[in-house]
C-alpha cells in the first residue's frame, strides 16, 4: 500500500524548518541543503513541494501571517471597545515564545523582502492587512463616541502602527529592556491617551 503524504502539512513542516534556520543561523543559513536536511527530506523531494527557494521562503513568510490570523479568528472578544482593541494588538506583538519566534522570523523576511520581489509582495500585503486592522480599532473608538472629538484619524492611523512596529522590533532586539509588560503596557497607554 503507498503511504499517503498530506502535501500541504509536509509543506509546513518544510517552512517550519525554515524558521528554526533562520532563528538559529539567519538567513543566510536558508540554504536548499540545509533547509532539506533540518526538514529531513531530500533536497530533490523539497524541490517536489516548491519550484524554487524562493516559492518557498514566500511560502514560509505567508506562514507566519495566516498562524496570527488564525489566532485572531479564535479569539473572544468581549464587546468592551478597549479591551478588545487591546487583544487585538497583542496577537501583533512578540508577547510569548510562540509570537516572539514568529516575529524574529518575519523580520528576518521582511529584511530579505527588500532585495527579493516576491518577498516584497507578500510582506506588503501582510503589512496592508495590519494597518487595515489598526484603521478598524481607531475607526471602532471614534463610532463608539469613545475617541477625543478633534482627534485626526489617519494620523492615529499612523502612529498606532508604528509603534506596533516599533515595540514589535524593540522587543525582539532588546527583550530585557520591552518585554512583554513594557508592550502590554504601552498599547493600553496609548488606547487611553486618544480616548476620551
Amino acid at each position: 500500500m503507498p503511504k499517503i503524504v498530506d502535501h500541504e502539512k509536509q509543506r509546513q513542516l518544510v517552512a517550519e524548518a525554515v524558521w528554526r534556520i533562520i532563528r538559529r543561523e539567519g538567513m543566510e543559513g536558508a540554504t536548499v541543503r540545509r533547509i532539506a536536511e533540518e526538514a529531513g527530506v531530500s533536497p530533490g523531494s523539497l524541490r517536489h513541494y516548491f519550484g524554487t527557494q524562493s516559492e518557498l521562503l514566500a511560502f514560509s513568510m505567508s506562514l507566519v501571517s495566516e498562524r496570527v490570523k488564525e489566532r485572531i479568528a479564535r479569539l473572544k472578544f468581549t464587546g468592551e471597545p478597549l479591551e478588545d482593541a487591546e487583544k487585538l494588538l497583542h496577537e501583533f506583538l512578540p508577547l510569548d515564545e510562540e509570537k516572539r519566534a514568529e516575529m524574529e522570523v518575519w523580520m528576518a523576511f521582511t529584511i530579505k523582502a527588500l532585495s527579493d520581489v516576491t518577498l516584497y509582495e507578500s510582506s506588503s500585503r501582510v503589512y496592508a492587512e495590519m494597518k487595515m486592522a489598526v484603521s478598524l480599532i481607531i475607526d471602532t473608538l471614534i463610532e463608539k463616541g469613545l475617541a477625543q472629538e478633534e482627534m485626526d484619524r489617519d494620523a492615529q492611523i499612523e502612529i498606532l502602527y508604528s509603534l506596533l512596529d516599533g515595540l514589535a522590533l524593540h522587543g525582539i532586539m532588546q527583550p530585557d529592556q520591552v518585554n512583554a509588560e513594557v508592550m502590554r503596557n504601552s498599547i493600553g497607554y496609548y488606547l487611553k491617551s486618544i480616548c476620551r
